[in-house]
């Protein structure tokens, strides 16, 4: 975990210091791009799973989505872009990459849309009769206190907990599992204040979703990373992705895998598919509709026309289902459509520095557009 740590501090100083000499307009330096000049979208073959097709083929219009890519590689207001990809009717139809052709290959951080994953493997959970989201955590997690013995899994599924648990910086509790590395991190999170009652009130945080993981652990009696190997990677090919475990053993639950948007896209693709895969059943379709809807309403969420169900994020103007991390990593579910975009972006900026979701649904908005 130390090292991955460094890397990610390695890689913001790196983010950093970009900016820093693209800002220098009256410097003798010379600017370095923040993106390599676009070549192509078409997307090779790698033996990775992926059917390739073309635009034309998947009813996209081919020069709309031309288009869309040259003003990606080229616009300086989306810097933080690293990749873009285009799946439609199962198929990889347009890909490229801002920064490094490595990126196709090589794992990065995707933070909080490892909480997707975890809600899927949730889902698998309970198809197998391990848990019950209605049953309080007490049941899993013997060292529960008393003032969390009412927490469901559900309420942790909802962010609704109650726990006082806060991502905020370097002060939140987060940074303090990072940092301070106690020795126990379910006991530390099961040890904070209760903000309100469990069940009342939403409220985003990385606690919950962690707390599910040793959930899962405990009734599997294995390690998150170490079963969805088993139950899910394995089945839907992920072969270039990294899930990292805390030091007491349990797999972080909110944040923590690397994979390739290839790789993440095809989580969204078992959704897309109502949890089918080669034909198998990997997760129950009912799961997936209960965990893709809007659970949480947006008035809840405080972002417009944005709802939360376990985990996922549903923008109910778009109807469309949602995958996201910290910096700008996204994937966007169009069902109706049998379309998929990803989109990744640089995980280590902060604040208005990230890829907002409003701009990452503007770009979906064009290549949907563009798909007949």
């Amino acid at each position: 975990m130390e090292d991955v740590i460094m890397k990610q501090a390695k890689a913001f100083s790196n983010i950093v210091f970009l900016l820093f000499v693209s800002c220098m307009s009256s410097s003798c330096l010379m600017e370095k791009p923040l993106k390599i000049t676009f070549g192509t979208y078409a997307p090779p073959a790698l033996g990775d799973g992926w059917e390739i097709s073309d635009p034309v083929a998947e009813n996209i219009n081919s020069a709309q989505l031309d288009n869309i890519y040259r003003y990606v590689h080229n616009d300086g207001d989306l810097w933080q872009i690293r990749s873009l990809l285009v799946f439609r009717n199962n198929k990889l139809v347009a890909e490229s990459y801002m920064k490094t052709m490595d990126d196709r290959i090589n794992p990065g951080a995707i933070w909080s849309a490892t909480k997707q994953f975890t809600a899927v493997l949730a889902g698998i959970a309970v198809d197998k009769g391990l848990i019950d989201i209605n049953a309080p955590i007490s049941m899993y997690l013997s060292q529960t206190p008393s003032s969390k013995s009412e927490i469901t899994i559900e309420n942790l599924l909802m962010m609704k907990s109650g726990i006082n648990f806060d991502n905020d910086g370097f002060k939140g509790e987060t940074s303090q599992l990072l940092r301070e590395e106690p020795s126990n991190s379910v006991n530390f999170i099961l040890n904070l204040s209760m903000r309100n009652s469990p069940g009342t009130s939403f409220y985003y945080n990385d606690g919950d979703p962690h707390i599910v993981s040793a959930v899962i652990q405990s009734a599997t009696d294995k390690t998150v990373c170490g079963w969805a190997k088993e139950v899910l990677f394995d089945k839907i090919g992920m072969e270039r992705i990294q899930w990292f475990t805390y030091k007491d053993g349990v797999t972080l639950g909110a944040f923590g895998i690397l994979t390739t948007p290839r790789e993440m896209a095809k989580l969204g693709q078992l959704v897309l598919n109502n949890g089918v895969w080669n034909g198998e059943q990997i997760v129950s379709a009912g799961w997936l509709s209960e965990m893709t809807s809007a659970k949480v309403p947006s008035n809840e969420t405080g972002e417009q026309n944005i709802a939360f169900g376990y985990y996922w994020w549903r923008d109910t103007a778009r109807d469309i289902s949602i995958m996201r991390g910290h910096g700008g990593q996204y994937v966007f579910i169009n069902k109706d459509k049998k379309l998929m975009v990803v989109i990744t972006a640089e995980p280590n900026t902060q604040d208005d520095f990230q890829l907002s979701l409003h701009q990452g649904l503007a770009l979906y908005d064009e290549i949907n557009n563009a798909a007949n």
